[in-house]
C-alpha cells in the first residue's frame, strides 16, 4: 500500500472519530457506527494505533 493510500485512510479515519464525537449526543447510534467504521478501517489496513497517533501529528508514517 503507498503512503498516499494509508494516509488517505487515515484522515478517513480522523474525519469518522470526529463525526462520531459531534454526533454522539444528537445520534448516537449513528456516532457509534462512525467510530466502528473508523477502528475497522484502521484494523483492515494493519494500522496500529501508535502509527496512527504519529501519522496524525506529522502528517506522514
Amino acid at each position: 500500500m503507498s503512503l498516499i493510500d494509508r494516509q488517505k485512510d487515515l484522515l478517513i479515519a480522523v474525519a469518522l472519530t470526529e463525526f462520531s464525537v459531534h454526533y454522539e449526543i444528537g445520534d448516537p447510534e449513528l456516532a457509534e457506527h462512525a467510530w466502528q467504521l473508523a477502528a475497522s478501517r484502521l484494523v483492515d489496513r494493519a494500522v496500529k494505533p501508535a502509527e496512527a497517533v504519529n501519522a496524525s501529528k506529522t502528517g506522514t508514517e
